[in-house]
């Protein structure tokens, strides 16, 4: 997940967007709310490069392991049927 220290490295200046929001026809509570909303959502949403290399380190954790799995289950039905055959 991102930290709060991952968050600050995005620069998100809500006033600016409010007084553009403004600018465009905007009312200033509604300016300012939409730019509040902007900001909280762009801060809790976003996936840092840590979180997709940890889930990326998982996936080929959980892909060894059934490929492992695999492996073990081939051998064993192979020495199976040497010795049937």
């Amino acid at each position: 997940m991102a930290t709060d220290e991952d968050m600050a490295a995005v620069p998100f200046d809500t006033l600016a967007l409010a007084r553009k929001l403004e600018a465009a026809g905007f009312g200033s509570k509604q300016a300012g709310d939409m730019a509040a909303v902007l900001a909280e959502t762009f801060a809790t949403d976003l996936v840092t490069k840590g979180d997709l290399y940890l889930a990326l380190q998982m996936f080929e954790q959980r892909l060894t392991i059934k490929m492992g799995g695999m492996s073990v289950a081939i051998v064993g039905v192979l020495a199976v049927l040497i010795k049937v055959l």
